[in-house]
């Protein structure tokens, strides 16, 4: 098993930046890469940014793309996504996910629990 634990949201103004955290643990080994994912009061969650751990191959939502930027640490298994110039609309539940390198989620087998961004305009 393996267990996915995010940090660093809050509430920021329009504009502003937060990085986010994830630590991954447990039988980590087989994870070939890790995503981030977004869900909005009403919205099904969706697809934000995914790595690979070994190559630190990405892949970016076009909504993010050029404002976030997600990077890993391959000694302690953990995933970050920079998050600059914020957008209301970037408002969510972030989750952290750990799979394939995929936009799909189906395709990641492990999940977080869930870290609150907000952003005030």
């Amino acid at each position: 098993q393996v267990q996915l634990v995010e940090s660093g949201g809050g509430l920021v103004q329009a504009g502003g930046s937060l990085r986010l955290s994830c630590a991954a643990s447990g039988r980590t080994s087989p994870i070939y890469a890790m995503g981030w994912f977004r869900q909005a009061p009403g919205k099904e969650r969706e697809f934000v940014a995914t790595i690979a751990r070994s190559t630190g191959v990405t892949d970016y939502a076009g909504s993010v793309k050029g404002r976030f930027t997600i990077s890993r640490d391959i000694t302690s298994v953990t995933v970050y996504l920079q998050m600059n110039t914020l957008k209301p609309e970037d408002t969510a539940v972030y989750y952290c996910a750990a799979g394939s390198l995929s936009r799909r989620r189906e395709e990641y087998a492990y999940w977080g629990q869930g870290t609150q961004v907000t952003v005030s305009s």
